[in-house]
């Protein structure tokens, strides 16, 4: 198995799996028998790539998932993930519509009875990339087994782009936006029906995501029924209104574009008629709509979650919901990273005074609270530039001084304010709502250097990632202590809904964060203790005392023509900044976020496939080799992420539709 190309930059990939042994773990369920796949040397068993819905094809494409419990087979090769879900930037060949498929780690020879508790991980990417298959969660599970705490994983795939955020009247009448929500509330239903047979306990199911991931699973919060599906999370940067927020007709132009950019469907954009014909044409024409109105976008981040009113996801806007208290009150996990905004603030602009306040009014403009003026928008604006004064040290990434790192003086004003809006002011709001009426909650601040990555981003948005599932790349002493400890910490929180077990590695308590003890634990190998919660406490607190006025924005139209030409169709770094994001594969390196080497795949949709067949995974019996490290290492190599194939010689293919 290997990585797609385009993320062969996103992070090195390390060996899982080196075997399988003489009997393959199994899991029975119903009359199926799932054959896995040991993780070699590390004592776990994995089951992938297993259908949790029917395929969304045909009839069933931009419909609301059809759970499927059980599978019409007698045996299943359930030995690698599945494909990921169509996308850019990823090889057609490892792309298909029938995606929708979920994973399971476990400590080897648990039996159906054994009642674990569950981490159930929903990946991020903006909406438009990711899958389940880059994270292996190897290193947590093995670690809860040391500590006497084994726990089993779950990850899932869910629909990206165009066929999971879709746009327009016709999709809100159809009650079909938010699709991708739909998609991991039916993942988490299978759980509940098939996790006892993995020997997991369906009524301990802790929920954990990170960015777009963390920003679906608060979401999911929002409906107080959601404690049916798990009784705590953990949200790594990424709270209910971190993202853009629109109503359905907000960017239908994207929807258009896709629309225009499918072969056979292209007369019915602009329409409110276009899901027949959508769902009429096969997947290589979908995928090549989906290129189109990817490419097309005014905004590097197109497909947003939506408001979908009552009895959706969404029925209304997430600070209006937090107001009268309308929330899943269960045990949370709430934290962010020291500079989250550097990562979306290009560090090629010119950020005058001028520039910023442009920026903050294109974003934010017009508002989706009818009781919010565009004229208020500025006015916000304005007095946000002045909490923010134009002095770097005061800036993104914090705490590096006057240095810009040969940048605008403005740009850490800039990443300063972006990663405020976005993230650190909703997590504040958030987990101040939530402890405010009794719930459980612990907050983290992580600040942890990151000396591979370019200095002008700091502790940047996704920097944890590795700390959590224990993949540091060449880790010092300092990253080794965090790693265990905040793997212990996530652990512990997932198998007593308290962080602080007593079990584990040695570790300072962190205290719950409530109304009169409003603390975060800093998360740094060398200075992992308790701080106030109160950095940026003006700012911060002008930010939530008009949450209706930043909670949503709409493509730019022109007005950053200082900054370039907007989205660069031959690369993925243009400078657009409505809102500013970066593609999947560029995040995470030790590479330029801006090198060559990340640009997307030259891709051929005609390789695209409808329908898959379920024997398509590679032999049991192959290698996985990481091409980054050399063969000597591979012996001492235990954990890191999988990959898919890159000999695809023993993948079959049925005939596309």
């Amino acid at each position: 198995m290997f990585a797609p190309h385009g993320l062969g930059c996103l992070i090195s990939l390390a060996v899982a799996v080196t075997g399988v042994r003489a009997a393959s773990p199994q899991v029975q369920l119903g009359n199926t028998t799932l054959i896995g796949r040991e993780v070699t040397l590390s004592n776990q068993d994995f089951f992938g790539g297993i259908p949790f819905a029917e395929p969304p094809l045909g009839a069933l494409r931009l419909q609301r998932p059809v759970l499927k419990t059980s599978l019409d087979t007698a045996e299943f090769d359930a030995s690698n993930f599945g494909f990921f879900c169509l996308q850019e930037s990823v090889p057609v060949s490892e792309l298909s519509e029938d995606c929708l498929t979920i994973n399971v780690f476990r400590p080897s020879e648990v039996t159906s009875n054994a009642s674990l508790p569950v981490l159930f991980w929903t990946y991020g990417g903006g909406n438009d990339a990711g899958s389940s298959a880059e994270f292996n969660a190897s290193a947590i599970v093995a670690r809860s087994v040391v500590r006497g705490t084994p726990i089993i994983y779950v990850n899932f795939n869910y629909r990206l782009g165009p066929l999971g955020f879709p746009r327009g009247q016709e999709a809100a009448d159809r009650k079909v936006l938010n699709l991708a929500l739909s998609d991991q509330i039916t993942a988490l239903a299978w759980v509940q029906e098939n996790i006892g047979a993995f020997g997991g306990d369906k009524s301990k199911v802790t929920v954990f995501g990170q960015s777009a991931g963390a920003i679906m699973t608060a979401v999911q919060l929002l409906n107080p029924n959601f404690s049916n599906f798990a009784r705590a999370a953990i949200f790594e940067s990424g709270s209910a209104a971190s993202g853009l927020i629109l109503d359905a007709q907000h960017r239908v132009v994207d929807w258009d574009n896709f629309v225009a950019g499918v072969p056979g469907c292209e007369n019915l954009s602009s329409t409110d008629n276009t899901f027949e014909c959508l769902r009429s044409v096969n997947t290589t024409a979908i995928f090549d709509g989906l290129v189109i109105a990817q490419n097309e976008s005014s905004s590097i981040l197109p497909w947003t979650l939506t408001i979908d009113g009552l009895g959706g996801f969404l029925p209304e806007l997430p600070s209006v919901l937090f107001g009268k208290g309308i929330f899943a009150k269960i045990p949370f996990i709430s934290g962010t990273n020291l500079d989250e905004g550097t990562l979306f603030t290009p560090p090629t602009g010119n950020y005058t005074t001028e520039l910023i306040e442009d920026i903050i009014v294109a974003n934010f403009s017009p508002p989706t609270a009818e009781s919010v003026s565009e004229s208020q928008v500025k006015t916000a604006a304005a007095e946000m530039l002045q909490l923010y004064p134009d002095i770097p040290a005061l800036g993104s990434p914090f705490n590096t001084g006057n240095d810009t790192f040969g940048l605008s003086p403005g740009y850490k004003r800039a990443a300063a304010i972006r990663g405020d809006i976005n993230f650190q002011s909703q997590r504040r709001l958030w987990i101040q709502t939530a402890s405010n009426t009794g719930v459980k909650t612990f907050g983290y601040l992580f600040t942890q250097p990151q000396p591979e990555n370019s200095p002008f981003l700091g502790v940047s948005h996704e920097s944890e990632i590795p700390y959590v599932y224990g993949t540091v790349e060449n880790p010092t002493e300092s990253d080794s202590v965090l790693s265990t400890a905040m793997i212990d910490y996530w652990v512990s929180f997932a198998t007593s809904l308290d962080p602080n077990d007593g079990k584990g590695s040695p570790r300072p308590t962190w205290e719950q964060y409530t109304s009169q003890n409003q603390v975060l634990i800093q998360l740094n190998g060398d200075n992992m203790t308790l701080i106030p919660d109160n950095y940026r406490k003006e700012q911060i607190d002008f930010i939530n005392s008009i949450p209706l006025t930043f909670i949503t924005g709409v493509p730019c139209k022109g007005v950053f023509d200082e900054l370039g030409q907007g989205k660069n169709n031959n690369n993925m770094h243009g400078l657009n900044l409505c809102p500013v994001y970066y593609s999947y594969e560029c995040k995470m390196t030790k590479c330029s976020y801006y090198a060559s080497e990340c640009s997307p795949w030259n891709q051929s949709s005609s390789q695209v496939t409808d329908y898959t067949d379920r024997s398509r995974r590679t032999s049991s019996s192959e290698i996985l080799l990481n091409p980054f490290i050399s063969d000597s290492q591979v012996n001492d190599e235990l954990f890191g992420f999988w990959k898919i194939p890159r000999d695809l010689s023993s993948r079959r293919h049925s005939e596309k539709e």
